[in-house]
């Protein structure tokens, strides 16, 4: 239990090779941990390594599959595979400031950005849609938020100021 608390404070930092140091000595212990497997998956994640990760979410044993971890873990997947699909950043980019209200453009830039580490630029783009057109797309932006902060976890600095301003904005 300690070893997963340093690890999981590690992630926080920013230290995602200590972290992943603790998450592998606990899969040594405990190989069906679901919390050091997802949290190993969002370290190698973070690093780049999308293929690993998605193999450690495979070993999650089935009843954790909806543990808080795992989720987030998913999510960072999902957000990969979105951003893969989605577009140069550059392009995108040039194609919102021709067309502000190119909705389509400005929900893949979110995704590019949001892959890139840019989470803050990413809410701004998909808050931007919901302040224009709330509807657009069944809600997509939206929802393309609350993935984002399931990805982050509900803990995060990030997700806490992120979830006050789309209430602000929605409740507004």
């Amino acid at each position: 239990a300690e070893a997963l608390e340093q690890a999981k404070a590690a992630f926080a930092e920013g230290d995602v090779n200590t972290a992943s140091t603790f998450y592998s000595h606990i899969l040594q212990h405990e190989p069906d941990n679901a919390d050091a497997l997802a949290g190993l998956g969002r370290c190698l994640l973070k690093s780049g390594d999308a293929k690993q990760a998605r193999a450690l979410l495979e070993r999650v044993p089935a009843d954790a599959a909806n543990h808080a971890e795992v989720a987030a873990l998913r999510s960072g997947l999902e957000l990969v595979e979105q951003a893969e699909k989605a577009g140069s950043s550059a392009d995108l980019a040039a194609r919102v400031q021709q067309n502000p209200t190119d909705h389509e453009a400005r929900f893949n830039l979110s995704l590019a950005l949001f892959a890139q580490g840019e989470r803050e630029q990413a809410v701004d783009h998909l808050l931007d849609i919901v302040k224009r057109d709330r509807q657009w797309n069944e809600e997509a932006a939206r929802k393309q938020l609350l993935k984002f902060f399931e990805a982050a976890g509900p803990t995060d600095p990030f997700t806490i100021a992120s979830r006050r301003r789309l209430s602000t904005l929605l409740f507004s």
